[in-house]
């Protein structure tokens, strides 16, 4: 019997070596057919208890009860620290499911939380010796990117036109979204080849360098008021060029790959929290989701370094200064005296002194900020506004003459985007930013004039 076939019988990941080992010593004997093998496999996974005295399969029932042991939710939640209002009912629910896992040790929940798959957006988790690929978000590595333009801000009336070709020509929005002539990038020559998945998904990363993702993903130009001397800029108004975008097509199918192995090796936990399911770093699998994890963090970085090149190079002006941050990550940390896992599912890494960028909408603010590092939030803050509704609702409530009022009353230009991206949608950036004020600090703000996204296809930054 093929460990395919074992998987589909529900033997978890690490117990098929176990399974297949009983079914040899079994068949020696001749006492049972195929199907009748098949039949009690399924007999020892439903209720492994009477089997854990058989000679044949007593390890495997052993091994399982063992599981189930370890999937154990926690009768009461960790505790876990809220900034801003209370979320609503699912958000929360999805909080407190998180921190009842056995390998959860501290939890914060952000500013701009809502529900998501397995852990809110908006959520901070700390995990001992494992990583959970639902806690990163299926958008591995989404992050920000800003740059500084030596431009006169002014270009962004006078040379709009210009401003406005670069930005068609040098990006590419949604699914599916690739240029005719790939780009390159050193990424491209590291290891894809130490798991299968990686090796499958090489060449659309390839065909998709570069590229945006469809949503709340986006490439813009405008202001930037520094108040700080604390970016290694003097005080003033800068023309910018910001974008938000993460791993793409591979890092969905990379994330979604590990959820499920995750999830063969979680058999014991109960449905509401099967998108919780983690990967100990002591296994292969934990281990290779952590090298592609870190492999999407630098493809990630290059499609923004691709992005931001590109246009500039279109627009023949230099780029005086840059800031980026991930979210969407795990980070190996030191936290309540020990090394943990820290993953921030739309979270912006806030440590002391961390430069870190939190955008609102296409026609709201976008803050770059300096962290404080805040024991109680794990060193986080939130990584944007936060929808406060969802896209379908979104797209009932508002009308695009409602959206093309508000764009205009902010001297915005929408190239393209979603209706479902409107601002309308989002909560108010500044009451998220007051609401973390022991967070971080202002640096400057920047106000998005020239906007491009991808159309009405759904999607983001999940």
């Amino acid at each position: 019997m093929k460990s395919s076939e074992l998987k589909k019988l529900g033997v978890p990941a690490h117990l098929i070596a176990e399974a297949i080992e009983a079914i040899v010593r079994v068949s020696k004997t001749g006492k049972y057919s195929k199907e009748e093998l098949r039949k009690i496999i399924r007999e020892v996974i439903a209720a492994p208890e009477p089997y854990l005295a058989d000679p044949h399969f007593g390890s495997l029932a052993a091994g399982l009860l063992h599981t189930k042991d370890l999937d154990r939710l926690r009768e009461q939640p960790i505790e876990y620290t809220l900034y801003g209002a209370p979320g609503d009912d699912q958000t929360l629910a999805q909080m407190r499911m998180a921190c009842r896992l056995p390998v959860a040790v501290a939890g914060a929940l952000m500013a701009d939380a809502h529900s998501g798959y397995g852990l809110p957006i908006g959520g901070v988790l700390a995990t001992e010796g494992a990583v959970i690929p639902y806690a990163v978000g299926v958008d591995i590595a989404c992050r920000m990117k800003m740059s500084i333009l030596d431009l006169p801000l002014q270009a962004l009336s006078t040379q709009a036109e210009r401003l406005i070709k670069a930005l068609e020509q040098e990006t590419a929005f949604g699914k599916g979204a690739c240029f005719k002539k790939r780009r390159n990038h050193r990424v491209m020559d590291e290891d894809w080849n130490f798991s299968p998945i990686l090796a499958k998904v090489k060449n659309l990363a390839w065909e998709q360098l570069g590229t945006s993702g469809g949503g709340n993903h986006f490439v813009e130009y405008g202001p930037l008021k520094v108040m700080s001397n604390g970016l290694g800029l003097e005080p003033g108004k800068y023309l910018a060029l910001l974008s938000h975008s993460g791993s793409r097509g591979p890092g969905n199918q990379i994330g979604k790959h590990y959820s499920r192995i995750a999830g063969q090796m979680h058999p014991g936990l109960p449905a509401e929290a099967a998108h919780l399911a983690w990967l100990g770093l002591d296994t292969q699998e934990g281990l290779e989701y952590w090298q592609a994890m870190e492999l999407m963090g630098r493809y990630a970085a290059a499609n923004h370094e691709l992005i931001h090149a590109s246009i500039a190079r279109a627009l023949g002006v230099e780029i005086i200064r840059g800031f980026e941050n991930h979210h969407n990550f795990a980070w190996k940390e030191t936290h309540l005296g020990k090394e943990v896992i820290v993953h921030r599912k739309g979270a912006t890494p806030a440590g002391k002194e961390a430069i870190g960028i939190i955008p609102g909408s296409m026609a709201t603010p976008a803050y770059v900020v300096r962290g404080k590092g805040a024991a109680a939030s794990l060193n986080s803050a939130s990584h944007g506004a936060g929808r406060k509704m969802s896209r379908t609702q979104a797209k009932k409530l508002f009308t695009w003459d409602q959206a093309r009022a508000f764009l205009d009353s902010r001297g915005v230009r929408l190239l393209s985007g979603g209706l479902d991206e409107i601002p309308m949608a989002y909560k108010d950036i500044d009451e998220v930013m007051a609401a973390q004020a022991d967070l971080v600090e202002i640096l400057a703000s920047f106000e998005p004039k020239i906007v491009k996204m991808a159309g009405d296809e759904g999607g983001g930054d999940e």
